[in-house]
């Protein structure tokens, strides 16, 4: 445990910044989750919009990286087209 004032301060706020990223990451997989899950293409359009402003947010505070934000997005927007077209092959074929 801290001796001085700052340093109990200190550990107050790490405590409280962990929580809330946790938050935050365990947000964004349960948003990547329900975009695999089985639900409809409309939907899953709601929640890429959705999913692409919360890793926005997330790599604009700091909790995740620039660059790790833009590669799951790019992830899941490529799973969301690949399903788009098997369901507009689906509908055509």
């Amino acid at each position: 445990m801290p001796n001085h004032k700052s340093c109990e301060k200190r550990l107050r706020q790490d405590v409280k910044r962990r929580s809330q990223n946790n938050y935050v990451r365990s947000t964004l997989k349960t948003l990547a989750k329900k975009m695999r899950s089985n639900i409809s293409l409309q939907e899953k359009e709601a929640l890429l919009i959705t999913a692409y402003s919360q890793f926005d947010k997330a790599a604009k505070k700091g909790v995740i990286h620039k660059k790790t934000a833009s590669r799951r997005k790019s992830r899941i927007a490529l799973y969301y087209n690949s399903q788009a077209t098997s369901k507009e092959t689906e509908n055509n074929g």
